[in-house]
């Protein structure tokens, strides 16, 4: 089960990203972009999803993903770190958050970044 410094240091091996403490939690950006956050309690990260898709992951698999309530207006989900399968994973939902973030420059020069089945 991937934990907190996994997060972190799969977070932080995507390209141009770095961490700040923001709402008093580690959150990791791409060129200064937002794209996770690791709540206080560690047990869960939040990414960027967009809400259609995030409707569809919360109701096949309610068990991994859920909606914060202060989260519920914006394009952002919740994944619990003990439902998932392994770090593959954990860089399969980062690596797409982070997509959903990057600036067109770091998508043209990392294409292979979250698509699925890429082992990048």
């Amino acid at each position: 089960m991937p934990d907190a410094e996994d997060v972190r240091r799969v977070a932080l091996s995507l390209p141009d990203t770095g961490e700040k403490i923001a709402w008093s939690m580690p959150t990791f950006r791409v060129a200064g972009k937002m794209f996770a956050t690791l709540p206080e309690d560690e047990t869960s990260i939040a990414v960027r999803c967009p809400k259609e898709e995030r409707d569809e992951l919360v109701l096949a698999e309610p068990g991994k993903f859920w909606i914060a309530d202060h989260e519920a207006q914006f394009a952002w989900v919740r994944v619990r770190l003990a439902a998932l399968e392994d770090e593959g994973e954990l860089r399969d939902i980062l690596a797409d958050s982070w997509r959903q973030a990057a600036p067109p420059r770091l998508l043209d020069s990392y294409p292979e970044l979250g698509l699925p089945g890429a082992d990048g």
